[in-house]
């Protein structure tokens, strides 16, 4: 009969986060409620007592039920909770991922456990973000997909809730900080932990969008020196610093945040123990690769931002063997709310991107480079003295040449053939970068006006990559050349090293979604040239364009020129940066080329 088809269903209800908690952060106390409940209606104490088990009546409709068990999975929730239950333990609860691990079957097969009004909007927002936000005093315009990440770090914040915020490479993690710093500017400061390599790029876009925020750069070499960190609004370090200074770790921060996250990967290292000593209000991971290897990575992360919510890293690793042939859909619930990523290829984000990103990477030198840069200036220095007309020409022409090979690697201007990687901050820069391509398995073109580099690079980036790339320069037979093209387009090749000169233009390279410039012709024209074999007909991608520049070096300087004067730059520099210099008076020239070792240094 209808009636029977149709009997209704008695399960234990639980409800946690009805009501804003008094406190804020994973270990605030909130409510929670368990009751007993028909098709989703509570019943009342008076219809429970009444329920004697087997088939019965109840409010018109027949329902079985098992008394006992019902029982038993109450006495479950009971004990679970205690009268207690933190934020952290009911996140758990709702990715079903409790801490004590997977319910008994009885618990599982009767029970419900659902977010109250407070919870749930609090999690719809951390979910799903969406809206503006007022950027106040940022010099520039957000873009829509950045408002929205901005928001989320803000919303977060106002939570006490730790993030990470893993957008795809490109897509502007810096200016949605800068954005979210400048909103809590009238709080305690904030510090931001960053690898040495980045430190000019951090610079230059707080510069750029955020010059109101007073900044202070912690260089390690600077240990005696005594900060204050509340006369700044930014405190920015390097891992390399926080493991060797004491203050920042006696600091209260409102913010810490920790570029390029996937550095505290492991838990074991020197490094990853300082940054979680660090005390914040609010704690905030940036990295383009959330997950590089292994689920033990993500636990490092997280084991920074919210102490506890994935457990100990024992307890991790056994949930996450225990997911084995479910598939990792508890473990993305449970971070879905503390994690932010959007790529390039969402539709969402392509409509609010350029077709082409341009992005300056800045690297630092190696006290090798910098020691052999000095000298070359101290030379043409001496040299100035004694030169003049076309023998002074020349002369800065080599000494110019000179100072971009050392800016490359030291062993392309000894000529020693070693070129290690740790010896060049344009290598570490690279790294870092190919590292995120490979990890998307995108595919990129690197260019170096220097056919003696183009090997080199090649080799070093096939360790990268953990596949070979492939090579064309001026020496390429011409008839290979089209060969090399068309295994790149349709071929496995992650990467294809590139002589500016020889492959500069001409060919058709959209399969690349990043283009590379390692080194600078100082020279617009030919630089875009370089950048459209992937940025042309065809391309389906938006492309990502890194220029490497040498910060405290003529590289930088000579980039500060391009930046400004990019639109009649060829007018101005008659095709090139180099004629320019040459016709400098000594001084200038000096000035122009000099070295800002502070600025310079890798730490």
């Amino acid at each position: 009969p209808d009636w029977w088809k149709k009997r209704s269903r008695v399960s234990v209800e639980v409800t946690v986060g009805d009501k804003p908690p008094t406190e804020l952060g994973l270990e605030a106390l909130v409510d929670f409620d368990v009751r007993v409940a028909m098709d989703g209606e509570p019943l009342s104490p008076d219809e429970w007592r009444k329920l004697r088990g087997g088939l019965v009546l109840v409010r018109g409709r027949w329902v079985e039920l098992d008394r006992q068990k019902l029982e038993s999975v109450l006495a479950h929730w009971e004990a679970a909770t205690e009268g207690e239950l933190s934020l952290r333990e009911a996140m758990r609860l709702l990715a079903g991922a409790p801490e004590d691990g997977p319910p008994p079957p009885a618990v599982a097969e009767w029970s419900k456990v659902s977010a109250g009004p407070w919870l749930r909007r609090a999690l719809d927002e951390l979910r799903s973000p969406e809206g503006g936000f007022e950027a106040r005093g940022l010099r520039g315009e957000l873009r829509g997909y950045q408002e929205t990440g901005a928001r989320w770090l803000s919303f977060a914040a106002g939570l006490q809730l730790g993030v990470c915020l893993a957008d795809d490479m490109g897509l502007g993690k810096t200016i949605q900080v800068l954005a979210f710093l400048l909103a809590r500017k009238r709080k305690a400061p904030s510090l931001l932990v960053a690898p040495a390599s980045l430190l000019g790029n951090w610079a230059a876009e707080i510069a750029r969008f955020a010059p109101d925020l007073r900044v202070f750069v912690a260089h390690a070499s600077a240990h005696g020196v005594v900060v204050d960190p509340a006369a700044h609004d930014l405190v920015i370090v390097t891992y390399a610093g926080l493991s060797r200074l004491e203050w920042p770790l006696q600091t209260e921060w409102d913010a810490v945040i920790v570029d390029e996250a996937q550095a505290i990967k492991n838990p074991g290292s020197r490094q990853t123990r300082a940054v979680k000593a660090l005390k914040a209000r609010v704690r905030i991971a940036l990295t383009g690769t959330p997950v590089e290897n292994r689920p033990l990575d993500l636990w490092s992360i997280f084991d920074f931002l919210n102490p506890g919510l994935l457990g100990s890293a024992k307890s991790f690793g056994r949930f996450v063997k225990g997911l084995d042939g479910r598939g990792y859909g508890p473990l993305r619930e449970l971070i879905r709310p503390y994690l932010l990523r959007r790529l390039k290829t969402d539709r969402a984000i392509i409509r609010d991107l350029p077709e082409k990103t341009e992005v300056t990477a800045f690297c630092g030198l190696s006290r090798q480079q910098a020691a052999l840069y000095q000298q070359a200036i101290d030379d043409l220095k001496r040299t100035l003295a004694t030169v003049a007309g076309i023998e002074r020409r020349g002369a800065v022409l080599a000494s110019l040449m000179r100072l971009k090979q050392i800016c490359n690697h030291p062993s392309h201007w000894l000529r020693d053939g070693s070129f290690a990687p740790e010896a060049s901050g344009k290598f570490g820069r690279l790294t870092a970068i190919a590292e995120e391509i490979a990890s998307r398995q995108e595919k990129a073109l690197v260019f170096t006006q220097f056919r003696e580099m183009t090997e080199p690079i090649a080799s070093f980036l096939a360790g990268v990559f953990g596949a070979p790339g492939l090579v064309l320069h001026g020496d390429t037979p011409v008839r290979e050349r089209q060969k090399l093209v068309d295994e790149f387009q349709s071929g496995t090749a992650p990467f294809f090293v590139l002589s500016t000169k020889a492959g500069g233009t001409g060919l058709n390279l959209t399969a690349a979604s990043h283009v590379i410039h390692f080194d600078r012709w100082w020279n617009p024209a030919v630089e875009d040239q370089a950048t459209d074999r992937a940025f042309r007909i065809g391309q389906k991608r938006n492309v990502l364009v890194h220029k490497f520049v040498c910060r405290g070096t003529v590289e930088e300087k000579i980039d500060q020129v391009l930046q400004k004067k990019k639109a009649v730059a060829g007018e101005l520099l008659e095709g090139s940066a180099d004629a320019r210099l040459t016709e400098m008076t000594d001084a200038e020239l000096l000035r122009t080329v000099a070295l800002d070792l502070a600025t310079a240094l890798e730490e």
